[in-house]
């Protein structure tokens, strides 16, 4: 079954963000567009690179409203620990959440249960906290970050003007398309 349009399942867990632990949940994440990124483990290969890339564009998401949490099943120490001593990760100012337990990991089918971690999967939450985007693939493949945030101006388009789609490619300011019988067979 798809998670997309699916409510997230409650959750409560503990993140490093700003040099602080923090409580994350399923309630403080209402309100707000949301992106979760999982990834396998702190202290290997290609996780530092995307968490490298995604903090190079956290910024335009801030703009954008959009809180990004970067999710393992780590603990919130472990993730200290790797900010403290990794230069890639140094750059990260967004919340890492820890998920020893697996329940995070789990509640978004991304856990491998038998190595207790996480694939390499992406999910933009609306305010609402319905999944509206949801990427999953194999840990050897790194993301790109600024194609997630070409996704989620997508996905805000979309969520604010009911009835307009965005085609493939779109980017901001692009034309859109207004799905209609009209338009069978013309494109």
């Amino acid at each position: 079954m798809s998670l997309i349009n699916t409510t997230v399942k409650p959750f409560k867990a503990t993140a490093f963000h700003n040099g602080k632990f923090v409580e994350v949940s399923d309630q403080s994440i209402k309100g707000k567009w949301s992106v979760f990124m999982f990834y396998p483990a702190d202290f290997t290969f290609v996780c530092p690179t995307e968490l490298e890339d995604l903090a190079a564009f956290h910024p335009q998401f801030k703009d954008m409203g959009v809180e990004l949490y970067g999710v393992s099943t780590d603990t919130h120490f472990a993730h200290k620990a790797w900010h403290d001593t990794s230069d890639a990760i140094k750059k990260v100012n967004y919340a890492l959440i820890g998920d020893p337990t697996g329940t995070l990991t789990r509640n978004f089918d991304v856990m491998i249960e038998e190595e207790g971690l996480a694939l390499r999967g992406t999910f933009v939450v609306n305010p609402e906290g319905q999944i509206k985007l949801c990427e999953i693939h194999d840990n050897g493949i790194g993301r790109d970050a600024s194609e997630l945030l070409r996704k989620v101006k997508a996905a805000q388009y979309v969520a604010s003007h009911p009835g307009q789609v965005c085609p493939a490619k779109w980017q901001e300011g692009a034309a859109t398309l207004t799905p209609s019988l009209d338009l069978v067979g013309k494109i």
